[in-house]
C-alpha cells in the first residue's frame, strides 16, 4: 500500500488535490488578512462561508447560471461583513464573542434555509477546469498547476495582489497604520471607522467567495455545515502567515496538501483509521501555530475598539 501510494500517479494526484483544496482557504485566508491588519478580528468567516456557499449553490440550481451564484455569494458576504462592522465598530462588541455569533447564525440560518429551499443533497454543474494552453501539457507541473478552474486561478491570482494593495498603496498604509496605532492615525485625518468598515466588507465578500468556492466550484453541492470548520482554520492560517498574503499561501498550501495526503491514503487503502487519517491536518495546525504564533507580531491594535479622544 505504501508503494502505491509514493508511485508518480499518486503523488501528482496529492500535489494537484493540494493546490485544488487550498482555494477556499486562500479566499477566506486574504480576506482576513486585510480584516486583522486593520485591527478588527473576524471570528464570523465560517458563518460567512457557510451562506455563501449555500447561495451560491442555490442560486445556481434555480437559475443555471454559475456566475450569478458566485455573484450572490459575494453579496450576501458583504452583507455579513457590513453587519460584523456596525456590531464591532459602531457597536464596539468584543470582537471574539460577536464573531462566533454571527458564525452560529450563518450555520443556523443556511441550515435552515437549505432544509425549506433545497431539503435534499442535489449536484450541480460547476465551474469546469481550464486547461492552460502548453502549460497544462508540461509533465507534472500541467495536471498540478494548469488544469484546475477558474476560481482556482484567481485565488493564487489574490496573493500578488493583496502584497502590492498592503505594501504598495495609500489605501495599504491606511490598513496598516489603523491596525497599528488608531490614535495616530486618527490624528493625521484618516478616518478609522472608514477603514475598519472597508476591510471588514471586503473580508466578507472574500469569505462569500470561499463559500463559492467550495460548493460551486470544487464539490458542486451543498450540505449542512459543509465547512466543517475551514473557516476557523483560515483565522489560524493568518496568525500561522504573520499577517502577510505569502505566508497564508504557505499556510494554506501547507495544510491542503496535508489534507489531500489524508485523502489519497484511504483512496488507496493504506491501513490506517479513517477518524485518525481525518485528524491530520487539523493536529498539524495545532502544532505549527504552537511554533509559530509566539514568534510573530500581532497588529498592536488587533481586536481593540477604537474610540475617539474628545
Amino acid at each position: 500500500m505504501l508503494a502505491k501510494l509514493l508511485s508518480a500517479s499518486v503523488l501528482i494526484g496529492i500535489l494537484a488535490s493540494g493546490v485544488r483544496l487550498a482555494t477556499p482557504y486562500l479566499y477566506a485566508a486574504i480576506g482576513e488578512t486585510f480584516g486583522q491588519r486593520s485591527g478588527v478580528l473576524n471570528l464570523g468567516v465560517e458563518g460567512q462561508m457557510l451562506l455563501g456557499a449555500f447561495f451560491a449553490f442555490y442560486v445556481t440550481l434555480v437559475t443555471g447560471s454559475l456566475w450569478l451564484g458566485l455573484l450572490a455569494a459575494a453579496v450576501v458576504g458583504a452583507l455579513m461583513g457590513l453587519a460584523m462592522a456596525f456590531v464591532t465598530v459602531n457597536l464596539q462588541a468584543e470582537q471574539g464573542i460577536s464573531g462566533i455569533g454571527f458564525y452560529l447564525f450563518g450555520l443556523g440560518l443556511s441550515d435552515l434555509l437549505f432544509q425549506k429551499l433545497v431539503g435534499t443533497v442535489k449536484t450541480i454543474q460547476g465551474f469546469p477546469p481550464i486547461h492552460i494552453p502548453v502549460l497544462s501539457d508540461l509533465p507534472v507541473l500541467g495536471p498540478v498547476l494548469f488544469q484546475h478552474n477558474l476560481l482556482v486561478y484567481v485565488a493564487y491570482a489574490l496573493v500578488p495582489l493583496a502584497w502590492f494593495v498592503l505594501n504598495k498603496t495609500t489605501i495599504g498604509l491606511k490598513i496598516r497604520s489603523v491596525g497599528e496605532n488608531p490614535q495616530a492615525a486618527d490624528s493625521l485625518g484618516i478616518s478609522v471607522a472608514a477603514v475598519r468598515y472597508y476591510t471588514i466588507i471586503q473580508g466578507g465578500v472574500l469569505s462569500g467567495i470561499a463559500g463559492a468556492a467550495l460548493s460551486i466550484g470544487l464539490l458542486n453541492v451543498f450540505q449542512q455545515n459543509m465547512t466543517s470548520g475551514m473557516g476557523f482554520i483560515a483565522v489560524a492560517l493568518v496568525y500561522f502567515g504573520a499577517w502577510r498574503p505569502l505566508g497564508v499561501l504557505g499556510g494554506s498550501l501547507l495544510f491542503s496538501m496535508v489534507n489531500a495526503l489524508q485523502l489519497w491514503m484511504q483512496v488507496v487503502g493504506v491501513p490506517i483509521p479513517p477518524d485518525l487519517a481525518v485528524m491530520m491536518p487539523y493536529v498539524l495546525t495545532i502544532l505549527v501555530l504552537m511554533v509559530t504564533v509566539s514568534k510573530v507580531r500581532a497588529p498592536s491594535a488587533l481586536a481593540k475598539p477604537f474610540e475617539r479622544e474628545g
